[in-house]
């Protein structure tokens, strides 16, 4: 993993994947998975996610709110090695 004064080289197209906010699969699920299949392994390989980031702050950050859906925000984080980017929208984007 690069050091803090080593930015990570991007080269590839960025992966980009939808993640339905409604659905009961837990965004740290999908975060995995779409990680996963950005770097073609397998989601059992890859390291804990809340060793990236606190995985049940992340799911509160972007849960449906009382008055309806947040329409705006986004969050990106280091994990395998990998940028991590979600949008309030259920984008989930992840450069390798």
């Amino acid at each position: 993993m690069p050091s803090p004064s080593q930015p990570v080289s991007r080269t590839e197209e960025p992966y980009t994947t939808q993640y339905d906010r409604l659905d009961d699969e837990p965004l740290s699920v999908a975060v995995a998975t779409a990680v996963a299949t950005a770097c073609n392994e397998d989601v059992t390989e890859l390291e804990p996610l809340h060793y990236a980031i606190n995985a049940d702050a992340l799911e509160r950050l972007f849960e449906p709110r009382a008055n309806g859906l947040r329409s705006d925000g986004s969050v990106s984080f280091e994990y395998s090695d990998c940028l991590v980017t979600i949008t309030a929208d259920g984008t989930i984007q992840v450069e390798s």
